[in-house]
């Protein structure tokens, strides 16, 4: 199989994926038909690494991949877009770590919370973890999840920020996601009870950001060079413009029918409404176009073997951030000129996509002010230092 080979699987879903979006709100999660043929279609091997099945794919690939999901469904593509990208992450733990994700299970998903929420203890051997982390979508699919924790000294100051994998029968998973948007992403939380972590299944942020990772030993391919709070941020964009242009999409095919006022008129014949379609697609096109600009860019300094400069994460981040704003913004101006159909609850596809862009706006990488500080800071000259860049 092949990372294109993948895209063409995934294009061919679209249409039950867009069929079983009532389901997924319903039942609050992903329906288990639609992991299984994610699955089948290879979409959770394409970052996950060669030397364990996977397709190690350019990140352009994932990412069209993420947006044709998410043009379907929004709650599919938030989910399958985390559980897609944790495989990456897994490449750049310890190569034991890799091994006990995988050798056992070839088609184990992991899940994430990377806010920490927890108590860390160090002990011999690696550490012990309680307490209960939130929002880890598709966490009910999932057989490990990789929590965040602070790791302090005796005098409870800060030491270090880590990430620790976790198996599944060291934690429950506790359903409490039910809301008004991405209802169906299943984003429930994960409680921990005083579980042993093995310190090759932890990994602090510095050889994350320094892009120095154990797991470069085993995984010698260009995407595992990529920053961190790139790929992750971006990826969560892609789903967001994703779902801005199938609500796009929609708009239009009923525009060019719908009637409108005054009597008599079609919505289409509307120059108000064509002005907002056209902003809508220009905010569309205009996050697209960055996010694959920014992509391409770092995914060609990690084939030639450099490292990416401030500056070119800095504006990775902050055209991340603001693709977020302009899909918001592009679903926003066509609800402006669709009448009630958004208001009601009951499967419309306008109304779904701005409840789960809402909600979306609201997951951490998606804080446009924080990741524009980052970037002006930069562009003046201070120094910046974020975990997140």
């Amino acid at each position: 199989m092949r990372d294109h080979d993948v895209l063409t699987a995934v294009r061919a879903l679209a249409p039950a994926l867009r069929e079983r979006a009532d389901e997924a709100e319903e039942l609050r999660r992903l329906p288990d038909a639609t992991v299984a043929e994610l699955d089948r279609a290879g979409f959770f091997r394409l970052l996950r690494p060669r030397a364990h099945g996977g397709l190690a794919a350019a990140p352009e690939v994932f990412h069209a991949a993420v947006h044709e999901i998410a043009r379907a469904c929004g709650s599919t593509g938030w989910t399958a877009a985390l559980l897609g990208v944790h495989p990456w992450y897994v490449a750049l733990l310890d190569p034991r770590a890799q091994h006990d994700v995988w050798s056992g299970d070839d088609t184990a998903l992991v899940c994430s919370s990377h806010a920490p929420t927890g108590t860390v203890t160090p002990v011999p051997g690696g550490y012990r973890l309680t307490g209960r982390w939130h929002f880890a979508a598709g966490a009910d699919h999932a057989r490990w999840a990789l929590l965040g924790g602070l790791v302090s000294d005796p005098d409870g100051l800060p030491l270090d920020m880590r990430t620790f994998l976790v198996p599944r029968a060291d934690y429950r998973v506790d359903d409490v996601w039910d809301t008004v948007g991405l209802r169906g992403s299943g984003s429930n939380d994960i409680v921990v009870d005083d579980a042993f972590v093995p310190a090759h299944r932890t990994l602090g942020y510095t050889p994350v950001t320094t892009l120095r990772c154990p797991g470069h030993e085993t995984n010698p391919e260009p995407v595992y060079r990529l920053p961190y709070a790139a790929l992750f941020t971006t990826t969560v964009s892609t789903v967001m413009v994703g779902i801005a242009e199938g609500a796009y999409e929609h708009h239009v095919d009923t525009a060019r029918t719908h009637p409108a006022l005054p009597p008599g008129r079609r919505v289409a014949e509307d120059p108000f409404a064509q002005v907002r379609i056209a902003r809508a697609a220009g905010e569309i096109d205009a996050a697209r176009l960055q996010l694959a600009r920014n992509t391409a860019e770092l995914y060609a300094v990690a084939r030639a073997g450099g490292e990416p400069t401030v500056a070119l994460r800095a504006r990775a981040r902050r055209d991340q951030a603001l693709a977020t704003e302009r899909a918001l913004t592009a679903v926003d101006l066509l609800r402006e000129n669709a009448g009630g159909s958004p208001l009601r609850s009951d499967g419309d596809v306008l109304s779904r996509a701005w409840r789960d862009l809402h909600t979306g706006r609201g997951q951490a990488a998606n804080d446009v002010a924080r990741a524009l500080t980052l970037f002006g800071r930069d562009a003046v000259g201070l120094d910046v230092r974020d975990p997140m860049l």
